[in-house]
C-alpha cells in the first residue's frame, strides 16, 4: 500500500512539473500562436487531458494563461512601443477588435487609455477614519480598484494617482449620479463595519466586481488569498504550496505585495514560515492588528457557537 501510495505521489509530482514546464512555454512564446492542440503535443497529452490537468494544477486553462501573458506583454508595451497596434502585434494578440473586447477588462479601460495613464476614465473615491487609519475605496466604471490605508487623505490620493496620471480622480460625492453614490457608501460602509464592530469572523462580501490587473500567477494567488478563513494565517510557502507553485514562495510575496485591495484581498493573512510577519504595505502594526481582531473575532464566534449547543 505505503509503495502505491509512494507511486501515485511520484505521478502527481511529474504532472505538475510538466504543466509547470508548459507554463513556462507560455510565457516565453505568449507572441506566438498557441493552439490546444500544439500545447497539448508539448505537454504529451490530449487536448481534453491537458484542459483538465492544467486548470487543476495552475487554476486557470490554458488559454486564460496565454491570455494573461499576452495582457502582462501589451500593458508594458502600451507605453513603450510606436503605436497601440505596435504593442498589440508585439504581445501575440492577432485581432485588435478581440483586444478591446477582453483587455478593457484587465486594464480597467481600453488600451489607449492605459497608454495615456488613465486619459477618459473616470474614477470615484470616498475615504473614512477606522481604527487602522484613514481608509480609501476606489472604483472605476467597471468595479472596485483600490482600497487603501494610510495616515492622510493627500497621501492616499497621490498613491491613486501614480497608477492613472490622466484619469479624472473625484470624491465620490462629487458624482451626480445619486444611485451610484449610495452604493457605493454601502461598500464603505461595509468595509468599515468588518474593520470597527470586529466582524473578521465573517467573510468580506462586497456586491461589486474588481477592477485589478494582475499576471495569471497573481490572480492565482490573490483568489487563494480571498478562499482563507478570517483568523487564520498561511506561511508564503504554504500558498505557493497550494497553487500548486511549492517552489514560488517568493513569488507568492511580491503576489502580495502588489495588491492594491486591502482587507478585501485578505494579503495580511499571509506570513513568513518562521512565524515572523514578512511584509505589508500598508504597515506591519496595521497588519498585526488586523491578524488580532479576526483572531478575537473567531474566537468569540466559536463561545457562542458553544454557548448555543
Amino acid at each position: 500500500m505505503a509503495r502505491q501510495r509512494s507511486a501515485t505521489t511520484a505521478v502527481a509530482a511529474a504532472l505538475r512539473d510538466r504543466m509547470h514546464d508548459l507554463c513556462r512555454y507560455i510565457e516565453t512564446h505568449a507572441d506566438e500562436p498557441l493552439s490546444l492542440a500544439e500545447l497539448g503535443r508539448r505537454a504529451d497529452a490530449s487536448p481534453f487531458h491537458l484542459q483538465r490537468t492544467f486548470k487543476a494544477v495552475v487554476g486557470v486553462t490554458p488559454r486564460e494563461y496565454v491570455e494573461a501573458c499576452r495582457l502582462k506583454a501589451l500593458k508594458g508595451g502600451l507605453r513603450k512601443a510606436p503605436s497601440v497596434t505596435h504593442a498589440i502585434h508585439d504581445a501575440g494578440f492577432g485581432s485588435s477588435s478581440r483586444v478591446y473586447e477582453r483587455a478593457s477588462k484587465h486594464l480597467g479601460m481600453t488600451p489607449k487609455q492605459y497608454r495615456r495613464g488613465g486619459e477618459g476614465v473616470s474614477i470615484s473615491y470616498a475615504t473614512t477614519r477606522t481604527a487602522l487609519g484613514l481608509l480609501m475605496m476606489a472604483a472605476t466604471d467597471r468595479g472596485l480598484c483600490s482600497v487603501q490605508l494610510g495616515d492622510g487623505h493627500s497621501e492616499l490620493v497621490a498613491q491613486l494617482a501614480l497608477e492613472f496620471p490622466n484619469a479624472s480622480i473625484k470624491q465620490m460625492h462629487h458624482r451626480t449620479d445619486k444611485k451610484s453614490r449610495g452604493q457605493f457608501s454601502a461598500w464603505m460602509h461595509a468595509l468599515k463595519e468588518h474593520l470597527v464592530e470586529l466582524r473578521g469572523s465573517v467573510s468580506l462580501r462586497l456586491d461589486l466586481p474588481l477592477d485589478i490587473q494582475g499576471t495569471a500567477f497573481q490572480m492565482n494567488v490573490w483568489r487563494y488569498l480571498m478562499q482563507i478563513p478570517a483568523g487564520e494565517v498561511r506561511s508564503y510557502s504554504e500558498v505557493a504550496r497550494a497553487i500548486g507553485r511549492p517552489s514560488a514562495a517568493r513569488a507568492v510575496a511580491s503576489a502580495c505585495a502588489r495588491n492594491r485591495l486591502a482587507i478585501v484581498i485578505p494579503c495580511h493573512r499571509v506570513i513568513r514560515g518562521d512565524g515572523g510577519m514578512g511584509g505589508y504595505r500598508w504597515g506591519l502594526e496595521r497588519k498585526r492588528a488586523l491578524i488580532a481582531q479576526e483572531r478575537a473575532a473567531q474566537t468569540t464566534s466559536q463561545a457562542r457557537s458553544q454557548t448555543r449547543g
